[in-house]
């Protein structure tokens, strides 16, 4: 895809192993730990990729790299034409406000002593970008784009005020301030009840659609993204088994993993169950 947005190419990212007995009696250093396997994924403005995959795959480290926490082992990602494991300093800052995350706990993403305004506005304060009435309306802005509304109603309180479901559009609306072009979303509803779920994936959706916003969603649950995501990434022990259009992804999955991730999603009628091995 020429027109690709983000570009992941043959990413690796190996971690220092702990020494083992035999290693330090031998003398040996410990052998790595490759959290990414050389995984490449393309993404357009507006699309939604859904990364799938158990705890310890490789998601979230995959996520932080595209932020450019830390620079990869080997590979590349390229945003909007710009390498980000080569960014450092003034580079990472202007990075940031292109790319922004949304994490999985909205109960300790949040400052508790701060107000809902406060938390919205800091971004803009700490890149420069508003100030005076342009601040307060853009704060207000992305309130509403996160479906906080009327917006006035949550400028002046607390994050313990809200209910999860809040908190977690209130992480969003701060995420939206700076106007990203991509959003990684790491498990954004693992931790709200599952009522609520739906709300906040609904939303997600319609960023990516009404405001082009492309979007990394992280996730273990193949059935929660099913409805949202335009492409499904399986990820297994650092690498990406199954790639494609999601609905292919369900219809048809070829990696005997990704059938296993299908096999979980209740089905009321338990004679059609099955559970592959892996």
């Amino acid at each position: 895809m020429s027109d690709a947005l983000l570009q992941v190419e043959d990413l690796v990212m190996s971690f220092p192993g702990n020494r083992s007995l035999a290693d330090w009696l031998a003398r040996r250093p410990a052998s790595p730990v490759r959290a990414i396997d050389g995984i490449s994924f393309e993404l357009r403005a507006g699309e939604v990729l859904a990364l799938v995959g158990e705890s310890g795959c490789g998601k979230t480290t995959t996520g932080n790299l595209l932020m450019g926490l830390f620079p990869p082992t080997s590979g590349r990602v390229v945003l909007d034409g710009e390498e980000v494991g080569r960014l450092s300093g003034r580079g990472l800052r202007r990075l940031r406000r292109h790319v922004q995350m949304v994490f999985q706990d909205p109960y300790e993403s949040l400052n508790p002593r701060m107000r809902v305004g406060d938390i919205v506005a800091e971004p803009l304060r700490v890149h420069g970008v508003a100030s005076g009435a342009d601040l307060a309306e853009r704060v207000t802005r992305a309130l509403s784009q996160a479906g906080l509304t009327p917006p006035e109603a949550y400028l002046r309180r607390y994050p313990f005020e809200l209910s999860g479901g809040q908190r977690q559009r209130v992480v969003i609306a701060a995420a939206l301030a700076l106007e990203p072009s991509l959003l990684i979303a790491d498990e954004p509803v693992s931790m709200l009840d599952v009522s609520i779920r739906a709300d906040i994936l609904n939303l997600l959706a319609s960023l990516a659609r009404e405001h082009g916003i492309a979007i990394v969603m992280i996730t273990h649950d193949l059935s929660t993204v099913a409805a949202y995501a335009d492409r499904i990434a399986v990820m297994y022990l650092g690498r990406i088994v199954e790639y494609g259009p999601t609905r292919d992804v369900l219809a048809n999955p070829q990696h005997p993993y990704a059938q296993a991730l299908l096999s979980v999603v209740p089905i009321p009628d338990p004679s059609l169950r099955r559970r592959p091995v892996i």
